[in-house]
C-alpha cells in the first residue's frame, strides 16, 4: 500500500513538472515568436525608407549616400535576436530619419512630391506596427516572467534554467524625434 502512495506522489510530481514546463515552454514560444514579428515590421519599415532613399537619389548624391550607409547597417531581427538587437536597430533607424529630415529641410521641393509622400506615408505605418509589435512582445515578456518568478513554478523553472526575459526598452531619442508627417 505505501508504495502504491509513493508511486502516485511520483507520478502526480512527474505530471505537474510536466504540464509546467509545457506551460512554460509555451509562453517562452510566445516571447519569441513578438521578437520575430518585430523584426518583420521593421523590415518593411526599412525596405520604405530605402525606397525613399532612392528618390534621393535625384535630390543629392550625398544626402542619399548618407542615408544608404545607415540603411546598410541594417540587421534582421529574429526570434533568436535580443533585445539589445531590436533596441540597436531602432537607434540606426532613428539615425537614419533624421538624416531624412535633414534632407527635407535642404529640399522643400520633395514635400510636394507624390512618392516621397507615400513613402513617408509607408514608413509612418510601418512605424505603428513595430511599435504595437513591441507592446505585444512587451506583454508576452511579462507573463513569460511572472510564470517564472511564481512559486510554485518557479522551482521547474529554475531546475529548467527558464531565465527572465528583458524587455524593450523605448527609444528616448526617438520621442524627441521631429515629425515625419507632411
Amino acid at each position: 500500500m505505501t508504495v502504491i502512495i509513493i508511486i502516485a506522489i511520483v507520478a502526480i510530481l512527474v505530471l505537474w513538472v510536466i504540464s509546467v514546463q509545457r506551460k512554460l515552454v509555451k509562453q517562452e514560444e510566445i516571447c519569441k515568436n513578438g521578437l520575430s514579428q518585430i523584426g518583420v515590421q521593421q523590415a518593411s519599415r526599412w525596405d520604405a525608407l530605402t525606397a525613399i532613399a532612392e528618390l534621393i537619389k535625384g535630390y543629392s548624391e550625398h544626402e542619399y549616400k548618407t542615408i544608404s550607409d545607415t540603411i546598410a547597417q541594417r540587421r534582421p531581427i529574429t526570434s533568436g535576436s535580443t533585445t539589445a538587437d531590436a533596441n540597436a536597430q531602432e537607434n540606426l533607424f532613428t539615425q537614419a530619419m533624421s538624416a531624412l529630415n535633414v534632407v527635407v529641410e535642404r529640399y522643400p521641393e520633395l514635400k510636394a512630391n507624390e512618392q516621397f509622400n507615400k513613402g513617408i506615408d509607408n514608413v509612418n505605418l510601418y512605424e505603428n506596427q513595430v511599435r504595437m509589435s513591441r507592446m505585444v512582445y512587451n506583454d508576452s515578456v511579462t507573463k513569460f516572467n511572472q510564470l517564472i518568478r511564481q512559486f510554485p513554478d518557479s522551482i521547474v523553472a529554475s531546475m529548467l534554467h527558464f531565465v527572465p526575459r528583458e524587455y524593450l526598452q523605448e527609444n528616448v531619442g526617438k520621442t524627441d524625434m521631429p515629425s515625419m508627417k507632411i
